[in-house]
C-alpha cells in the first residue's frame, strides 16, 4: 500500500499495512484527497471494501490514537490501562508497563529523563529493587499518560525551527 500511495502519504492520506485515513483541512480538500487516493488505488487495481469504509469523519480511532481535526490524541481506552497500573515487583511486569509507555512517548514532554530509573532496572544482570526513585518515576509517566495533551498538526508551508536538548549522562 506505501508503494500505490507513497506520493501521497503525509499530505493526503496516512497509510499503515492495509489501512488508509485520508486526510483534509477542509470538505473540499477531503474531497479531492479521496478522488486521489481512489485514483491510485484504480490504478493499481486495488478495490476497498464498503462495509470497512467510513467516510467524511471527524474523528478516527487508529493505532490507539484518536485523529481529530484539531490534532492527535491518546485513545482513553488505551490509557485507561495505565491508571489501575500497579507498582511492577518484577522486570517483566516493569518491562510491559514500558512498553505501553513508550508507545505513547510522544505525548510525554522528557519521556526518557523521566523514565531513565525504571529503564536502569531492565538491564541485563541488573538486580530488580523497586526504589523511591523507580516509584515517582512510574506515578510520573503514569499522570503524564493519564492527562497527554491533544499533539497539533504541523503547519505545512511554514517554517520549521528546531531546538535540540541534549544531556549527556556519565555512566
Amino acid at each position: 500500500m506505501e508503494t500505490v500511495l507513497g506520493g501521497l502519504s503525509y499530505e493526503a492520506c496516512l497509510v499503515y499495512l492495509d489501512d488508509i485515513i485520508i486526510v483534509g483541512r477542509s470538505f473540499e480538500e477531503h474531497f479531492n484527497n479521496i478522488r486521489r487516493v481512489l485514483q491510485k488505488l484504480k490504478e493499481a487495481n486495488l478495490k476497498l471494501s464498503p462495509s470497512k469504509s467510513h467516510l467524511f469523519r471527524r474523528e478516527v480511532t487508529y493505532l490507539g490514537h484518536i485523529i481529530l481535526a484539531e490534532g492527535v490524541r491518546t485513545d482513553p481506552d488505551k490509557i485507561s490501562a495505565v491508571k489501575n497500573w500497579k507498582s511492577p515487583t518484577d522486570v517483566h511486569q516493569l518491562r510491559s508497563f514500558l512498553g505501553l509507555c513508550t508507545y505513547y512517548r510522544k505525548f510525554v514532554k522528557d519521556f526518557s529523563t523521566i523514565a531513565r530509573p525504571l529503564h536502569k532496572l531492565t538491564e541485563a544482570k541488573q538486580k530488580f529493587i523497586w526504589t523511591n526513585e523507580c516509584n515517582n518515576a512510574f506515578n510520573k509517566l503514569k499522570d503524564a499518560l493519564t492527562s497527554a495533551p491533544i499533539l497539533a498538526y504541523p503547519e505545512t508551508g511554514t517554517q520549521f525551527i528546531l531546538v535540540i536538548q541534549m544531556q549527556v549522562v556519565r555512566a
